[in-house]
């Protein structure tokens, strides 16, 4: 049976072959000249920070780690705790537990722990009085009050402890898996650590979730009373791309800084820990954010809800389904490499109806020199219902005949 239908193909491919050739087929136009191409180099390696213990450098869109050393390794993160401070102060205020004119205390302890007559930086509230909790959490983000991180961690948790395992809960649910915190300021304490991977996760996810706090963070002075206090990241003064984020400095951590520059399109997240100076953080971070935006360039590479490939469907009303992303599929790299992108998909091999919006059918991969730079999954970007009796039955012999 099968050798009869397979003579009957033959037949039909050679009677179509022979009226073809009995067609002449015209010469094809002479193409242009290429123009030369230009001449690629290898990206030069990024400028390493000589006295910091760990660094990193990451695209905002993707996610990738573009260079960095013990990224992984935990490490006391100093006043860069304040920004996991300030995303879980903004996190409550969107789930309506806390209010920007809520009226915080500062408490005795805050005043005593934090406050002007301890080693650390302090935002000058006065200890027994209140004020706004906007305003107070600007003297933290800006002037990196120790007191003032202290007072918004009681008001929004009932006291630091409290709030600590907020921070490691919301920390838990950003990807942190190197982190664990255990005051809001980021003063030396047993057993609180994070990394530069870490912490540059947390400026992706407080850029992404919550700009406006964000824009807290490039204020370059706060008043409180009749004190002002510049904002410590230098870059904010060097470079007018960068709009953030916080530094940090104890003796165990040395000096540290996660900063953040938006060029064009293009935000680069950065982090430095452990360096030798307040200048020396600020230098390493701005050749790092320098080398990333000259030498990288971000590609959206599929749009979600537009067809990445088509398939073929058995026993559906339709033969194919089309399969795009869910969410928009970005790559960095090298600059002047998008064209060696080389895209692929893992799709099983047969597709069988029903299949529902959305649903997740396989995967695909861009790689660039056999190394894989982005994947994602491919879901269905219609659904395809059941065929009717004689459909399925007839798809379910052509399957079996395809499989012989």
């Amino acid at each position: 049976m099968k050798f009869r239908f397979a003579a009957a193909a033959l037949a039909t491919t050679l009677a179509v072959g022979l009226a073809s050739a009995q067609t002449p087929t015209p010469m094809p136009a002479p193409a242009p000249a290429a123009a030369a191409a230009p001449v690629q180099v290898a990206t030069p390696p990024a400028p390493v920070p000589t006295t910091a213990s760990a660094w990193v450098l990451m695209d905002y869109a993707t996610g990738q780690v573009l260079a960095g050393e013990n990224i992984h390794t935990p490490l006391p993160p100093a006043s860069i705790t304040k920004v996991m401070t300030s995303y879980v102060l903004a996190a409550e205020m969107k789930n309506g537990k806390i209010k920007p004119d809520d009226q915080v205390m500062m408490s005795e302890r805050a005043w005593r722990e934090g406050g002007a007559g301890t080693d650390g930086s302090y935002s000058g509230f006065p200890v027994n009085q209140t004020a706004r909790l906007e305003d107070m959490e600007k003297g933290m983000a800006v002037q990196s009050g120790n007191d003032a991180a202290i007072a918004l961690a009681e008001h929004a948790a009932g006291s630091q402890e409290a709030f600590a395992a907020l921070m490691n809960s919301y920390a838990a649910k950003i990807g942190m898996k190197d982190s664990h915190f255990v005051n809001a300021h980021g003063l030396t304490a047993e057993g609180h650590q994070s990394s530069a991977y870490d912490l540059a996760l947390l400026g992706r996810a407080f850029v992404r979730d919550y700009p406006e706090t964000y824009a807290y963070n490039k204020i370059k002075e706060f008043t409180v009373g009749k004190i002002t206090q510049p904002n410590r990241n230098l870059l904010l003064w060097r470079d007018a791309s960068v709009d953030g984020i916080k530094t940090g400095h104890t003796s165990a951590a040395g000096y540290c800084l996660l900063s953040s520059a938006q060029r064009g399109d293009q935000r680069l997240i950065a982090v430095v820990l452990g360096g030798a100076s307040e200048k020396q953080r600020a230098d390493d971070s701005l050749a790092l954010l320098n080398w990333g935006f000259r030498f990288f360039e971000t590609h959206r590479l599929y749009e979600p809800g537009k067809a990445v490939t088509a398939q073929h469907v058995w026993k559906g009303k339709a033969d194919e389904v089309q399969l795009g992303v869910a969410q928009p599929m970005l790559v960095s790299v090298p600059r002047g490499r998008y064209n060696d992108l080389k895209p692929s998909m893992d799709v099983p091999k047969q597709l069988v109806a029903p299949i529902a919006a959305g649903q997740q059918i396989g995967t695909v991969k861009v790689s660039l020199d056999g190394k894989v730079v982005a994947e994602a999954p491919l879901v269905a970007v219609q659904a395809v219902e059941e065929g009717g009796f004689f459909k399925r039955l007839w798809d379910a012999f052509m399957m079996w005949w395809k499989s012989e």
